[in-house]
C-alpha cells in the first residue's frame, strides 16, 4: 500500500506485510476491495462446490468484519501518522505488537470452543452446522485463515481501546482542541468497529458462551474507548 511514511513508521503488521510483498503498491481502497472480492470468492466458490450454503452465509459475515476491521486499522494508523499525538502513544500503539498477542489469545480461545469443548455440549455443535457432518478439509481451512484475520482485528481492537485511553489519561490535558477532536473521532471508530461485531450474534445461536462473549467484548471496548472520550472533553 502506498502511504508517505518511512517504512516500519507508525503501521500495523498487516501493513508491513502487504508492503513488502514484491510489486504491491497499492491504495487503502484497492487493498480493501482486493481482500473482500479475494476472501469472499473462495467463500463462494467452496461452498457452491460442497453444496454448503450455511457456511457461505457464516464466511461471508466473517468477510465483512475482517475488511472492516482493515478498514478501521488503515484508518487509525493513518491519522496517527499525520497528527501531532504523542510519541510515546504512537510507540506503545504500533511498536510493542502486543495485538497479535491479543489476537491470537483469541483465536485459540475459538478453536478450543469450536473443535473441543462445543462438540462435548450435545445437539448439533457449531462445526456441524457450519460445514456439516463431514467438514471438507480446504473449506475447514479456509474458514479458520478468515476466523484468524477476524482475531487480529479484534485484537487491534483490544490494543487500540486501552492504549487510547491511556494516552488521554497521561496526555489528553496537554493536547490542542483539534488533536483531541481527531483522537475522539478515533475512539468512536474503535467503538463502532466493536459494535459491527455483533452481526455475529445471529449465527451464534444456541451457543450463548460465544454470544455471550461477543457482547462482552463489545461491551468492554465501548466502556474503555467512552471513557477515554469522556475526558478527551
Amino acid at each position: 500500500m502506498s502511504d508517505d511514511r518511512a517504512l516500519g513508521e507508525a503501521e500495523w503488521v498487516y501493513e508491513s506485510i502487504v508492503r513488502s510483498v514484491p510489486g504491491i503498491n497499492t491504495s487503502r481502497s484497492v487493498a480493501l476491495v482486493a481482500q473482500l472480492l479475494g476472501f469472499e470468492a473462495a467463500i463462494l466458490v467452496l461452498a457452491i462446490w460442497y453444496d454448503l450454503p450455511q457456511a457461505a452465509v457464516a464466511g461471508t459475515v466473517a468477510v465483512l468484519v475482517s475488511v472492516a476491521g482493515s478498514a478501521f486499522m488503515l484508518g487509525l494508523s493513518r491519522v496517527i501518522r499525520r497528527e501531532d499525538a504523542p510519541p510515546a502513544y504512537r510507540q506503545l500503539l504500533f511498536g510493542s505488537h502486543i495485538e497479535i498477542v491479543l489476537g491470537l489469545m483469541a483465536f485459540f480461545a475459538l478453536v478450543v470452543y469450536v473443535f473441543v469443548h462445543d462438540p462435548r455440549q450435545g445437539g448439533e455443535s457449531l462445526l456441524t452446522a457450519v460445514l456439516g457432518d463431514r467438514p471438507p478439509a480446504a473449506f475447514t481451512f479456509l474458514l479458520l485463515v478468515v476466523s484468524w484475520d477476524v482475531m487480529y482485528r479484534i485484537g487491534v481492537g483490544w490494543w487500540a481501546s486501552l492504549v487510547g485511553l491511556w494516552r488521554t489519561y497521561c496526555y489528553g490535558d496537554d493536547l490542542p482542541y483539534e488533536t483531541c477532536t481527531r483522537l475522539r473521532r478515533l475512539d468512536a471508530a474503535t467503538i463502532g468497529f466493536a459494535a459491527f461485531q455483533l452481526i455475529f450474534l445471529p449465527l451464534l445461536v444456541g451457543h450463548p458462551l460465544l454470544q455471550a462473549a461477543v457482547v462482552g467484548h463489545a461491551v468492554a471496548v465501548a466502556a474503555v474507548s467512552g471513557l477515554s472520550v469522556l475526558l478527551l472533553r
